[in-house]
């Protein structure tokens, strides 16, 4: 059985990821660890994916915590936080 849709979308819930670009500093270990998720383009211009699928919250967490400025943030409506 599949989780129920998102009304806004028509997907499965999943995961919201903010990244600080304020205190980000392109260091890259975002992309290292989710890089199906995280990558920097051109002169540190940092693109990633705001809606991951929960299935993807080992490697998102992975990035989370590889962050060494801690400007990524991660919300699980499913959890509650």
């Amino acid at each position: 059985m599949s989780a129920p849709a998102d009304a806004s979308s028509g997907h499965p819930p999943g995961l919201r990821v903010s990244v600080d670009l304020n205190l980000c500093q392109a260091y890259a270990q975002c992309c290292y660890a989710a890089p199906r998720h995280f990558r920097i383009e051109g002169h540190e211009a940092l693109f990633y994916d705001p809606a991951p699928a929960a299935r993807d919250r080992d490697d998102i967490e992975r990035a989370r915590v590889a962050c060494p400025v801690q400007a990524i943030r991660v919300e699980d409506p499913e959890r509650g936080a």
